[in-house]
Formats: C-alpha cells, structure tokens, sequence
C-alpha cells in the first residue's frame, strides 16, 4: 500500500500493525512467539538438510509424523521444550551465551541490561 493511501486511511480512524499489535501482545509476548517461529524454521531446515522425513525424525523422538508437523509449524499445544528437543533430535546444536549489554560510556545502563543469546547451530 503506498503512503498516501495509508495516511488516508489513517485519517479516517484505520489503525495499521501485524498480528502482534492486534493481540495486544507485550514485548515479552512478541519475543517468545518470535523466538518459537524461528525455532521451528530452523527444526525444518536442519531436518531437510539433513535428508530426513518427519516420520524419521518423529521416530527419533518417540512421537508421530503429524507430531512433527505441529513442532515445525510451532503450534500453539507444542512445548518450547519440545522444540528444543526436535533441533537437537535433527542433529543441530546450541550455544547459550550470557551477554551484559553496554552504554557507550562503557556502563551498564538500566535500559541496556543484561541478554542470553540462544544461538541455533546447524550440524552437517
């Protein structure tokens, strides 16, 4: 949609926003729905470049095909932990890294604060 229209319609009270901002999700919402999906990409990628079907990497966790299917498509009734599981059952990795953010004056600031990094680590 190109700016014009978007102001427009704006103006007359439309409101604009991905799904997120419809749910009213909080930040902390977004962050694990964001890390989920991408979680599950990576599940998918790693089984397909590992050439295994879901059925194989379902026998692998001791679960069914349409199982893996949900996992891949990170469906609301599967665990975080289920997902975790099926990177690893498909032969990935992860590195945790504890990370203090910085000011640039080299402090730490309220706002900077502390992340972990959970970094998905594809294996050949």
């Amino acid at each position: 949609m190109n700016a014009r229209k978007q102001k427009a319609l704006q103006a007359a009270g439309w409101k604009f926003g991905d799904a997120a901002d419809f749910l009213e999700m909080s930040p902390e919402e977004r962050q694990l729905l964001d890390a989920r999906v991408e979680l599950a990409l990576a599940i998918r990628r790693q089984r397909e470049a590992r050439k295994m079907s879901q059925k194989e990497l379902g026998t692998r966790l001791k679960t069914s095909q349409p199982r893996v299917a949900k996992i891949e498509r990170a469906a609301p009734d599967v665990s975080l932990d289920q997902l975790v599981r099926a990177y690893t059952a498909a032969g990935g990795r992860f590195v945790i890294k504890s990370k203090t953010r910085k000011s640039i004056k080299g402090k730490q600031s309220k706002s900077t604060g502390n992340a972990l990094v959970l970094e998905a680590v594809a294996s050949d």
